[in-house]
């Protein structure tokens, strides 16, 4: 199912996290609070030192995807921002989470040099039962008119994410994604944006990149709004 979401810049609105009146749905205040930048690692999007700009894990073993940048850390506030956005049929949140992204440092000068945004693919059981995906909805904003959802596919429909372990996560995504036969020509040595909503341990991201280095793409570049981070 797909939603068409009108702008919500012309409409008074009370902000999702300090509930001012009138405001945006994230208020001004509210993100240069709680979505200042962070350094972060190039490849992964982990928390680093200044002056470092990839960490000791992606040295010794580089992600499937040659860039990772995200939005903000999955925490309070974002918590319940994403909840209601995933969880609780709230798909309007999708153009201010998206502009958010899409102010985050590198996002704007990644999405201008792909022609190719592909959302991360929903398995047909979960499609069915959330109504529509998180990540298309994103992807749709972030680049009209370059978004193909019909290009990666979830192929197996596994647990929850939530809740499992690394190695657990591992083992549910191994073999979950491939392209679609008819079209992963349209891929051949492309520059390519992946977009999620949530980063966990990225094992679902990796997965569903490694189903594209093998359709030849040639750069990925993968996009979350939200990353956790080591506690």
């Amino acid at each position: 199912m797909l939603f068409r979401l009108p702008s919500l810049r012309a409409w008074p609105s009370q902000c999702l996290i300090c509930h001012a009146w009138p405001a945006r749905t994230l208020c001004a205040d509210c993100v240069a609070r709680f979505a200042a930048p962070t350094r972060r690692c190039d490849a992964c999007a982990l928390p680093v030192p200044a002056g470092v700009t990839r960490c000791g894990a992606c040295l010794r073993e580089p992600p499937p995807f040659d860039r990772c940048r995200v939005a903000v850390a999955y925490a309070w506030p974002w918590v319940g921002c994403v909840a209601r956005f995933k969880f609780q049929q709230d798909p309007g949140l999708a153009p201010a989470l998206a502009e958010l992204l899409a102010a985050a440092p590198d996002v704007a000068d990644e999405l201008a040099q792909a022609p190719l945004v592909l959302p991360m693919p929903l398995s047909a059981e979960r499609l069915a039962e959330r109504g529509y995906n998180p990540a298309q909805l994103l992807a749709e904003r972030l680049a009209p008119g370059r978004t193909r959802p019909d290009l990666l596919l979830r192929v197996r429909h596994g647990t929850p994410q939530r809740g499992l372990t690394r190695a657990e996560r591992l083992r549910n995504v191994r073999g979950a994604f491939a392209l679609d036969a008819r079209h992963a020509g349209a891929l051949q040595a492309q520059r390519v944006v992946l977009v999620d909503d949530v980063m966990t341990t990225g094992a679902s991201l990796a997965e569903a990149a490694r189903a594209l280095r093998t359709a030849g793409v040639a750069h990925i570049t993968a996009l979350a709004f939200a990353r956790t981070d080591p506690s």
